[in-house]
């Protein structure tokens, strides 16, 4: 019988200590919670409301310099010298630069038909704009899709080239420094580029080319972005 009550007792002896441990560790934190946690918060808050006001410092300069530059800044059109592309019986086509259009793409399944096709709509004369797709696509069933589909444009007589490689080193920068390899591009003066959910509008290159062709000091046109909502497959 003693033998039961010692061994019960062990138990309660732990749960005492176990107690004794709770409590000290309360009081200890009862110690350290104003003079550690308290600041810590404060200095919490303070890099807050900084950067709260950082915000709102930027915004209100944005809002600032937009304004003034909707009051009095200068359109690319009267900064820059743009003429239309106009056409000449006695040259022909030769007044249009040609353009190659370079569209690289990775498994692109949902825009891959939009993209090709916006491009091959461009209205620039056939014979001085070629379209290159360059195809990295790892899926097989995607990147015959993506040939038939070139294919498909090109017996509509566009100047379009499929282009693959067994690598894909760089990925889609990478494709593109690949395509410019090719021999056919040394006749192109300018190159347009896209990527694979862009769908230029059919004047993209007789609003942007002019741009380059009468301002020789320009290397780069870029164009704004607008986003839309692809439709919901059935």
């Amino acid at each position: 019988m003693e033998r039961l009550t010692s061994t019960q007792m062990i138990p309660d002896a732990f749960q005492g200590a176990r107690d004794d441990v709770t409590v000290q560790l309360a009081i200890i934190w009862d110690q350290i919670k104003a003079p550690l946690i308290v600041p810590l918060l404060r200095i919490a808050v303070a890099i807050c409301l900084i950067m709260s006001l950082m915000l709102f410092i930027e915004r209100v300069y944005m809002g600032v310099v937009i304004m003034l530059v909707k009051l009095f800044g200068r359109k690319p059109d009267r900064r820059y010298r743009w003429e239309a592309m106009k056409d000449d019986v006695e040259v022909g086509n030769s007044t249009y630069p040609k353009v190659l259009v370079q569209i690289p793409m990775y498994n692109e399944r949902e825009v891959y038909q939009l993209s090709i096709g916006a491009a091959c709509g461009l209205s620039w004369p056939s014979d001085r704009v070629i379209i290159q797709v360059l195809d990295d696509s790892t899926d097989p069933t995607i990147k015959d899709m993506v040939e038939v589909e070139c294919q498909r444009w090109a017996s509509k007589g566009i100047n379009i080239k499929y282009e693959v490689r067994d690598n894909r080193n760089g990925y889609k920068s990478g494709a593109l420094k690949e395509g410019m390899k090719r021999s056919y591009v040394k006749s192109c003066d300018y190159v347009a580029i896209f990527d694979a959910d862009f769908q230029p509008e059919p004047d993209f290159l007789r609003r942007t080319i002019p741009f380059l062709v009468h301002n020789p000091e320009l290397a780069l046109v870029q164009t704004r972005w607008k986003f839309d909502r692809l439709p919901a497959n059935p």
